[in-house]
This record gives structure tokens, sequence and C-alpha cells, in this order.
């Protein structure tokens, strides 16, 4: 019998009456919440996404950045939470630029974007191209290296570990040092949170990697290229498309084989067309 939920330290905690082999017990287990959260700008309203409560400024500004509202180097003029029963809704406030840049080419998200999805509410196939960008060439990433970050990463998943429904993304240094994890029941939202806290130290992050827990759609390519990060390395399988992207952008995009080997699939001496030749035509 399910009792009320009772939140805790980022999840929630639900009392299950479990029977087996006829022998009744009982176990506390942690859930994952989510929540919806409504983006404004300046009044406008711009999309809903499900996700964790949690680290919501960090959110506000790394959605920003991967919308293309704002680029890694600026800043939010204002952001206000508000908390409601039945969500959360983010109040942006940009400078000048930005609000007359987002005006000019605004879009409304008409669906409520889900914890799986990048691509609610885009209406157009136009919508989802991005002005053809470069990142700086990254390093090439030794392969005990990225084991051995992975391995330690998991210490820095608390939400991960209390439900097993969350996903991470950490900045990590050439030397393995994690900088920053940000943790979210969906996997575009954790990345989101990463850039916007690394955006929001107002510092550029020391020269390293971005590690995702989660497959690479070409989404998260995109977030990362928007970031300026030169490196992906992601530990689920990436999609043709995530490749053809990373290619085109120079960003070394790195992924886990069915037996935990690192592997690199583009590199920023390989151009886009040397991939993909059809491309061309």
């Amino acid at each position: 019998m399910h009792q009320p939920l009772e939140h805790k330290d980022g999840g929630a905690v639900v009392y299950l009456s479990l029977c087996e082999l006829g022998d009744a017990r009982h176990a506390h287990v942690y859930v994952a919440e989510e929540t919806p959260v409504a983006f404004r700008y300046d009044g406008f309203s711009h999309g809903v996404m499900m996700a964790s409560p949690e680290d919501l400024e960090d959110f506000a500004t790394g959605f920003s950045v991967s919308e293309g509202i704002i680029d890694a180097s600026g800043s939010l003029r204002a952001t206000s939470i508000s908390r409601h029963d039945d969500g959360i809704t983010i109040d942006v406030s940009l400078h000048a630029r930005d609000l007359h840049r987002y005006l000019a080419g605004r879009r409304v998200r008409q669906l409520r974007g889900n914890t799986s999805c990048g691509l609610c509410g885009v209406e157009d196939l136009a919508d989802i191209r991005r002005p053809a960008t470069r990142v700086e060439p990254g390093k090439p990433l030794d392969v005990d290296l990225i084991r051995a970050t992975l391995a330690k990463l998991r210490q820095w998943q608390p939400l991960s570990r209390q439900t097993r429904g969350a996903h991470a993304s950490a900045w990590v240094t050439q030397q393995g040092e994690l900088c920053a994890v940000r943790e979210d029941v969906g996997r575009h939202n954790s990345l989101d949170k990463l850039i916007g806290s690394l955006v929001r130290s107002g510092s550029r992050p020391p020269q390293g990697f971005c590690l995702i827990t989660s497959r690479c759609s070409f989404e998260m390519v995109q977030k990362a290229v928007a970031a300026g990060f030169p490196t992906l390395v992601s530990v689920g399988a990436p999609t043709a498309h995530a490749v053809r992207l990373a290619s085109a952008a120079g960003l070394m995009l790195y992924s886990l084989s069915r037996d935990g080997e690192p592997l690199l699939f583009t590199s920023p001496k390989v151009s886009e067309l040397e991939v993909w030749p059809e491309l061309a035509s």
C-alpha cells in the first residue's frame, strides 16, 4: 500500500508494502521528484520542461545558452523562481541585446517537454538547425583517465544512488579532477544545469571534457557545442546524427563500447564532409 510521499534531499521517500512468498515486508524506497518547470523570458512564455526541482538558477542559465537565447560568455540580467502547487515558474529578465535577438527570432514550444525529449514543441525542421559553430580543438584523452573518472563520478551522484532514476553531467579537468556535477531526471536537463553552473561561475572552466552518464543524441552535442566544450564523453552510444554534428563542430566525441572501452568517434582534424561525403551533394 502506498503512503504519502515525503520529500527529502532532492528525492522523495515513499513507504511501500511488499509481499514475497506470503511474507509481508516493509521498505523505504527513494524515488526521484519530477516537476513541471515553466520558462518565461521578460513575460513571454517559452516552454515547460519536466525536471528535478534543484539547481534551478543553473538550469535557467544553461537552458538559455542551449536555446541560443544567450551565449556562453553572457549572463541573465535577473532570475526569479516561483513555486506553485502545480509546478515551478522561472521568470528570466534578459539584457537588452539578448532580448532584442530573442524577440526577433522568438518561437514558442507548444508542447510540454518531457524528460527524454529534446524537440517537444518544435514546429518546423528549420527550428532544429543551429548556426555553424566550431569549438576549440580538444586534447586526446587517455583511456585510463576516462575509466578512472567514471568510477569516481558515482561518489558525486547522491540522487542517482538514492533513486537509480537520475542522470549526471560533469566537467572534468585533463588531470581527472571533477570540477562540477549536476544531476536531473532528464539527461538534457542535467547537461543544461552543468552548463549553467559553469557560466554562472564567471570564469572559463579549466581545459578538460564534459562527461555524461546517458546516451548521446544530437541535442546533447548541440548543447555541448553551444557551451563551447571541446570534448564530450558519453556512457551510452551516440546516434549517427550526433556524430555528424560533432564532426561539423570539431567536437571530440567519445563513447563507451559494450565492453566499456572508450571509443573516439570524431576528431577536430577530420571535417564533416570527410566522414559523410554524401552531404556534399
